[in-house]
């Protein structure tokens, strides 16, 4: 829901303690909305002075992404954050990730950064995380929330308002601890020539860097940094990315790689310019990961492929399946002590650099497994077990959301279905069909896998219309 539907003016907040059930800024990745319409200046001073007080008189990091409208919104996140008697070290503009990166060394109570990730350029958002580094748990969310909508921001004296410093050269840090991660000389030695797509977004600001600074031939598409987006969405989609597929044929490049607006997740094109979606990529990290680390656990959502499940039992590993969002997934790895963790949407998690969603890592990690293995990457996917994959949606109003999913769950309870998220059924050919409702859109969406591509279209096709049936049902009642 946006700050606007949650009621973000003033008149709409109030002190009824149950405003928490009904109203929500934090969705399953921090606060989104459309710019000035939901995330207004006024709604940013006010979250600002939310999360100052949540913080109390704490040390923040502050960052944006490229989007036109995130210099005003960071500004009055500043001015909230301030009021609250917060330091603030501004960051200025930088990568998801590398803001995560230096809460630790920078002894920082937290940081925000103001992004909308993968949405459309007419969208931003708000991050909040804590001092290791992780965005805040649900709990805290709802705290920081509470303090919103009850108005019991707690402004300092006159003479206790924080002040605001510039904190500079955190990229340079960044990336020279992603290079303690990975074999530099043996990445030097092959040479590797990659084109990379940054999307128009601030993945432009470190990736090429990264990667010439390990010896890569370095060719880029979409690298300046511009808020319109005008090349490609910023989701790195396989739809979207028929000109990094292109170039890197071109050029006879040996890998592409895109990234999403923030620079948090990797999408790869192999040296035939074909586009692999996340899963994959995340399985061949997590098959190079567990040669060195048998039976360790591997964190994922269920919406991920089985083909996680197939290289963790080839290592005696435990997946742990998580509800879907990258908060719950850095979460959980933290909470167990897990290493690696992956999203199917291209967001790898390494725990030995930092337990959250990293582009420029997980590229760094796919050059270092083509260096040690010295076979390219089209060679080394092909060798994982193969699923198919399809995706769809089917509108549904919010209020039905709930009534839609207890009915689906009782026509398949006999089936053993997994209800961690939505409902997931498995069948015994290694196929599977994911229903689960969007957090913040009216809408559910459906995830089919399958050991052929017409087993997978033939569950998507079964289960969207037996869902479009509830739907009716229910909406008729």
């Amino acid at each position: 829901m946006s700050p606007n539907e949650t009621g973000s003016k003033s008149a709409a907040r109030g002190n009824d303690k149950t405003t928490r059930n009904r109203r929500r800024l934090f969705g399953t990745n921090g606060i989104r909305g459309l710019a000035n319409v939901e995330l207004t200046p006024e709604f940013a001073v006010g979250i600002g002075g939310a999360i100052g007080t949540f913080f109390r008189k704490g040390q923040m990091l502050v960052g944006y992404d490229g989007r036109t409208s995130s210099p005003m919104l960071s500004k009055a996140i500043i001015a909230g954050l301030t009021s609250t008697g917060c330091t603030v070290y501004n960051v200025g503009m930088t990568p998801t990730p590398a803001i995560q990166y230096a809460v630790k060394p920078h002894m920082m109570d937290g940081a925000v950064m103001v992004t909308a990730s993968h949405n459309p350029p007419e969208y931003n958002g708000i991050k909040v995380m804590a001092a290791n580094g992780i965005e805040l748990s649900r709990e805290h969310e709802m705290e920081i929330e509470d303090v919103f909508f009850e108005e019991r921001i707690k402004l300092a004296t006159w003479n206790e308002t924080g002040e605001i410093r510039r904190l500079s050269g955190i990229l340079d840090v960044y990336r020279e601890g992603m290079k303690k991660q990975i074999d530099v000389a043996a990445i030097q030695r092959q040479r590797f020539h990659v084109v990379v797509d940054a999307g128009n977004g601030v993945g432009g600001l470190v990736a090429p860097y990264l990667l010439r600074e390990i010896g890569c031939r370095v060719t880029t598409v979409n690298a300046n940094v511009d808020g319109a987006f005008p090349n490609r969405p910023p989701e790195p989609r396989p739809e979207n990315l028929g000109e990094l597929a292109s170039v890197v044929k071109a050029v006879a490049a040996d890998v592409g790689v895109a990234y999403d607006g923030d620079a948090d997740r990797a999408i790869f094109v192999d040296e035939k310019g074909e586009i692999h979606w996340g899963d994959r990529t995340f399985a061949l990290i997590e098959k190079d990961f567990l040669q060195d680390r048998r039976g360790e656990k591997i964190v994922t959502p269920v919406s991920s492929s089985n083909l996680i499940k197939d290289i963790a039992d080839e290592y005696e590993a435990e997946v742990v399946w998580t509800r879907v969002g990258s908060i719950i997934v850095a979460l959980t790895m933290q909470k167990i002590k897990a290493n690696l963790g992956g999203e199917e949407n291209g967001g790898v998690f390494y725990g030995p650099h930092q337990p959250v969603r990293d582009g420029a890592m997980t590229t760094a990690l796919i050059l270092n497994i083509m260096a040690k293995t010295r076979r390219p990457l089209s060679g080394l996917l092909a060798e994982l077990p193969r699923y198919f994959i399809k995706k769809d949606k089917l509108t549904c109003p919010h209020e039905l959301k709930h009534p839609v999913l207890e009915s689906l769950i009782q026509q398949v309870k006999r089936m053993g279905a997994d209800t961690t998220d939505g409902v997931k059924v498995s069948f015994p050919d290694r196929s599977s069909i994911l229903i689960r409702p969007s957090g913040t859109e009216p809408i559910y969406r459906f995830y089919a896998e399958g050991r052929t591509a017409g087993r997978a279209t033939q569950l998507l096709a079964e289960y969207k219309a037996k869902l479009q049936r509830l739907v009716g049902e229910l909406a008729n009642d």
